[in-house]
């Protein structure tokens, strides 16, 4: 129940752009249950949308080793997707 509240909070958060009081209450989180693949998945959502892609990735397959199901596996693929195409080598 909690989680559900404070994952309301966080996406609002990200929402309203204020990214770093989310990444306080996602890493309060992860303090509580370091198996909250939740928490590592919005976690990889605001590093993407800071465009810190290297951070993001790392969330996201942290989320996906706790939680295989866990929709950071999809947010992983399209992340990939984009680097290949912005990549000349990729996308002449």
């Amino acid at each position: 129940r909690q989680n559900m509240e404070t994952t309301d909070i966080i996406k609002d958060l990200i929402a309203e752009n204020r990214l770093e009081e989310a990444i306080e209450l996602l890493n309060r989180r992860i303090e509580q249950n370091e198996k909250d693949d939740e928490a590592y998945y919005l976690l990889g959502n605001i590093f993407r949308k800071k465009g810190n892609w290297k951070q993001a990735t790392f969330y996201y397959l942290s989320a996906t080793e706790i939680n295989p199901e866990s929709p950071a596996k999809q947010a992983q693929e399209v992340l990939v997707d984009i680097q290949n195409f912005m990549n000349p080598d990729f996308n002449p």
